[in-house]
């Protein structure tokens, strides 16, 4: 989890204790270049071994706080450490996706009696986006305007639906998208986020079914807000895990880096089929008959049948009645407690959006003419050994280019500025540490 906001970046690999993982994990969260403090937060937990992940998966989080001062980085803290905490303690008596939507509810309550306590604290939020692999598939839970994306061979998808004014305009046909990308409409005031309010309403995605080299990115609108959908899907498909986190976050800071960015990013290691309708093997069942009704039935009728071969016939009488009651009682039990509503192919509705994630020579020129400034920054500013290396693979990523190249330029120039970024910020660091004036 990165909580500390002195940190500029915080690169998290997952923690993968066992041989029979379902994933790999890596996260990166930044600061950006407009913001004094990083309200932003994630959380990876992996299952210790098979046994345990069979009963509770694997969770992974991103959460986005909002609120003056500190209260934004406090309540994305307490969503990542407190839904978590709520799920260890819920996945043994629900079924898994609404263990973790208690899970969500829970920990919204929290945060909202902390803000309530502290007046500093007033109405803080976070928005919270979280993926759990479970042996039933992917399941997703989500509040806000993070965003989880997956990648399957070239297909990308948003699998999360924006709780945000614009996506809500849109859903109830007030405006389109193109009326949206021409319009003032505020983009980022959002209609649904954990803390403000005592009740929340959680969205619940999935279960999908799982497939080995799928890709899942969870993200905070600090990478949505400055990478297109298609760019985030060519760099999640052409790079590894950790290069493609890093990518990402040096992009947005290259385009501005107005705001918080957090990158987590699971690949799949094994396929994992969905099994609609199953759960925790120790929990029970959603929609299934009470245990505890079921006993006191049979105790009756066992009562009532001792009853009446002994004669005592009024007994066995009151004995029925009784077993009968409780019979039916549990039945009702059981209808009014029904599963969450869901569509037959599962939760939700994702996915939101799909693209064909086909390497493009457009953004490919888009990258050329990023790192092209950054060197020639570098070139301007410092006295650089690394700066020969950085033209020569500009040069070369270039004739990728002129030749229509556009999945070898871009998996060039994504590298190459993950190097040039790093190769700035080693250099600033310099100057600070040295006080050497360019």
């Amino acid at each position: 989890m990165a909580d500390d906001s002195s940190k500029r970046t915080d690169n998290v690999p997952g923690n993968l204790s066992h041989g029979d993982a379902a994933l790999n994990a890596v996260a990166l969260t930044d600061v950006g270049l407009r913001r004094a403090n990083n309200q932003d937060n994630f959380a990876i937990v992996m299952a210790s071994d098979a046994e345990h992940w069979q009963r509770a998966g694997d969770l992974l989080i991103v959460a986005d706080g909002m609120g003056a001062h500190a209260a934004g980085e406090l309540a994305s803290q307490l969503a990542v450490e407190l839904i978590p905490h709520h799920f260890s303690k819920l996945h043994s008596k629900f079924e898994l996706p609404e263990a973790l939507s208690r899970a969500f509810e829970e920990t919204n309550r929290e945060i909202h009696r902390k803000g309530m306590i502290n007046p500093d604290f007033r109405s803080m939020g976070t928005t919270t986006c979280a993926l759990a692999v479970f042996p039933i598939g992917a399941v997703i839970c989500h509040v806000g305007d993070s965003r989880i994306y997956r990648l399957s061979g070239q297909t990308f998808e948003q699998l999360t639906f924006d709780h945000s004014l614009v996506w809500e305009m849109q859903q109830s046909g007030e405006v389109s998208e193109e009326s949206v990308r021409n319009s003032a409409l505020p983009k980022n005031v959002i209609t649904r986020s954990l803390g403000p309010s005592p009740s929340v309403m959680v969205d619940i995605e999935g279960p999908f079914p799982i497939l080995k080299g799928d890709r899942y990115l969870l993200c905070s609108d600090g990478l949505s807000g400055q990478l297109a959908d298609e760019e985030i899907g060519n760099l999640l498909g052409l790079l590894d895990i950790k290069s493609a986190a890093q990518a990402m976050v040096d992009l947005a800071n290259c385009r501005g880096g107005p705001d918080n960015i957090t990158v987590v990013i699971a690949e799949m290691k094994r396929d994992i089929a969905t099994q609609e309708g199953r759960g925790s093997s120790s929990g029970r069942a959603m929609g299934t008959y009470p245990t505890l009704f079921g006993i006191l039935a049979a105790i009756g009728f066992l009562a009532a049948l001792f009853l009446s071969f002994i004669q005592q016939i009024p007994l066995a009488l009151v004995s029925a009645v009784a077993a009968l009651i409780a019979l039916v009682t549990g039945w009702i039990k059981m209808s009014v407690e029904r599963p969450m509503e869901s569509s037959g192919k599962g939760f939700g509705r994702a996915p939101y959006r799909k693209y064909n994630c086909k390497p493009s020579i457009v953004f490919a020129n888009d990258l050329f003419v990023s790192v092209k400034d950054l060197t020639a920054w570098i070139k301007a500013n410092t006295s650089s050994p690394k700066l020969s290396n950085f033209e020569s693979t500009l040069d070369s990523a270039k004739r990728l280019i002129d030749t229509k190249d556009a999945k070898g330029a871009i998996k060039k120039l994504a590298t190459l500025l993950v190097e040039v970024m790093q190769e700035i910020r080693d250099r600033r660091k310099e100057d600070d540490d040295g006080h050497v004036d360019y």
